[in-house]
């Protein structure tokens, strides 16, 4: 049986690429009908652009003469680029999730709204793995505020996210969350096994850049130097800026993971616990310092010895 409503979807977006706003953007941005992509077209319009203005200040954000500032060039790359990515690349990866066990009590699901300050939060039981639902905080500050008893089985009070494979289209994940009205979606591997999430504010910071709330705090350094070869780092920390910073091997990893956190999950085939010293094939070593059974928060890379004699060598010399 046809999908009527997918047909209707195609049909409109359809009419309206050819009748409306791509035109548009054509002629507006002066760019002309050729072999070449009409985001190819727009994009080097764009750097051409830039190149007549390049004397503009750093952070100006005011455009000159009603022109496109720095800044809405910009989110206008970034939304020519949007459809490239998948839900892997925009999710927050699995070692970062911040989820409620189900057989949690009830004060124990509200201290963990109150310390993370999240609108919503995944639930699961007995890993990560099997993601059950998702609390609101909507759902739980009706009982607060009255003073009610929350149900026996607070459960009940669960909404189901959205479930999305890795390779999923980041701009057809962002069109399954406006359809169904859900601001969470649950990122999943090829052997159906959570991979991260993603909620709407990570779609959107992804045209944007970041956005930050009153309940962010402020940023820390992610990478830092203990000295005798050691350093404390933050899971958040991407692979690549450990790997600049440290050594490239670090970021040599046939998984797809971004992040430190990530790293250690995939060395120690789950979320490691605190005190628990994982090797990587180059011989640093990974020491999780802080963390709870969900994810890991802090790391101490230790340095191989090979490492460390070259640098008391270079002390010494």
């Amino acid at each position: 049986m046809p999908d009527t409503d997918n047909e209707r979807s195609s049909t409109a977006g359809e009419a309206e690429s050819s009748s409306g706003l791509w035109p548009a953007l054509r002629k507006l941005m002066g760019v002309e009908d050729s072999d070449r992509s009409l985001r190819a077209q727009l994009e080097e319009a764009i750097d051409e652009h830039e190149g007549e203005h390049s004397d503009e200040g750093e952070g100006e954000t005011v455009p000159r003469n009603g022109d496109l500032s720095s800044v809405e060039r910009q989110m206008l790359r970034n939304m020519l680029h949007f459809s490239e990515h998948d839900a892997d690349d925009v999710a927050v990866p699995r070692g970062e999730i911040i989820a409620i066990p189900a057989n949690s009590g009830w004060e124990e699901v509200v201290a963990l709204f109150a310390e993370h300050g999240h609108s919503r939060m995944p639930v699961f039981r007995d890993s990560l793995d099997d993601v059950i639902g998702m609390m609101h905080i909507k759902d739980i500050f009706p009982y607060l505020a009255s003073r009610k008893d929350p149900p026996a089985d607070w459960t009940t009070l669960m909404r189901q996210p959205l479930y999305v494979p890795q390779t999923r289209n980041a701009l057809d994940v962002l069109a399954d969350m406006r359809q169904q009205r859900m601001h969470l979606a649950v990122v999943l591997d090829e052997f159906s096994g959570t991979d991260g999430i993603i909620t709407i504010e990570d779609l959107v910071e992804e045209i944007v850049g970041e956005i930050e709330d009153e309940h962010d705090d402020a940023p820390e350094e992610q990478i830092v130097p203990l000295g005798e070869g050691v350093w404390d780092c933050d899971a958040r920390a991407e692979l690549d800026d450990v790997a600049d910073a440290l050594d490239p091997r670090l970021a040599e990893v046939a998984e797809s993971v971004d992040t430190l956190g990530g790293l250690a999950f995939i060395l120690a085939e789950q979320v490691p616990p605190v005190g628990e010293v994982l090797t990587h094939s180059s011989g640093w070593r990974i020491e999780v310092t802080e963390g709870d059974e969900t994810h890991v928060k802090r790391l101490r890379l230790h340095a191989p010895e090979d490492m460390r004699e070259a640098a008391r060598a270079a002390e010494a010399g």
